[in-house]
């Protein structure tokens, strides 16, 4: 007799193909790309502002020194100035470089440096805005217009083309990344964007308000700038917006400057 007894089924077998084993999800980088939350704090803020002074004296130091090997002497302020400041800035950054590198963070990207949606042109209008507005509240408040370091340092054609590239350059690259990248972040997160744009634009008026003889009138009008600045930082999510914008607002105060001088003549 043929046994025609079935197999025993296995007790796991349901009669189906089995499921596939699910795909795990991919892991997700710690350091998403791209602008976001700032991760740093307010330690990171107080040694990067403790820095910047060391950093312009030591660029002084390297530039007198330079001067010194090659025998030149000179009393223009702005031939020493200019360079020791930029010098001074490059090292700063060098300081913000490393902190960032200890958080494993892109330097560019992480201070908002991106291509924003905006129009170059519309950025640029903005700039130029925002010096007519500062000129028109300036009158208002009767802001003196007296000699300062600034003027001071733009007696004579080499000093103030310095000054010029300096002023549309470097200075607005530099203030943008410092206040608008770096600390604005930080404060919108901590006290929301109204607050957050008036305590970046804050410090960078009285950043400015030995440069223009101690007047207090000059260090509000910079500050309402760093305001305008700051709202184009925050609204296009890019410090390359604001940087571009404060470059048109200084090269329209320059042209003016220009265009008074010939004028005296």
């Amino acid at each position: 007799m043929s046994d025609d007894t079935p197999p025993p089924l296995d007790p796991d077998s349901s009669g189906s193909e089995p499921a596939p084993e699910p795909t795990p999800p991919e892991p997700v980088p710690p350091h998403p790309a791209g602008e976001g939350e700032p991760f740093w704090t307010y330690i990171d803020v107080a040694v990067f502002a403790g820095s910047a002074l060391p950093c312009i004296l030591l660029g002084v130091g390297i530039v007198k020194l330079f001067f010194w090997l090659l025998g030149w002497k000179t009393k223009d302020l702005a031939l020493v100035a200019v360079p020791a400041q930029g010098i001074g800035y490059l090292l700063l950054f060098g300081v913000l470089y490393l902190m960032f590198r200890l958080y494993d963070r892109p330097f560019w990207r992480s201070l908002g440096w991106v291509v924003p949606q905006l129009s170059p042109v519309w950025v640029v209008s903005s700039g130029m805005g925002a010096a007519i507005v500062v000129v028109f509240v300036g009158n208002l408040i009767q802001t003196p217009n007296t000699e300062n370091e600034i003027t001071r340092m733009m007696k004579d054609p080499a000093s103030l083309a310095m000054m010029v590239v300096f002023g549309v350059l470097v200075a607005p690259l530099c203030e943008e990344l410092a206040f608008r990248g770096f600390l604005q972040p930080l404060l919108v997160r901590s006290f929301g964007i109204v607050p957050g744009v008036l305590g970046a634009a804050i410090p960078f008026g009285l950043l400015h308000y030995r440069e223009y003889g101690n007047s207090w009138r000059h260090a509000l009008l910079i500050s309402l700038a760093g305001a305008a600045f700051g709202w184009m930082r925050q609204s296009t999510r890019s410090t390359l917006a604001s940087s571009l914008m404060h470059a048109a607002y200084n090269a329209l105060f320059f042209a003016a400057y220009f265009a008074t001088r010939g004028a005296a003549r």
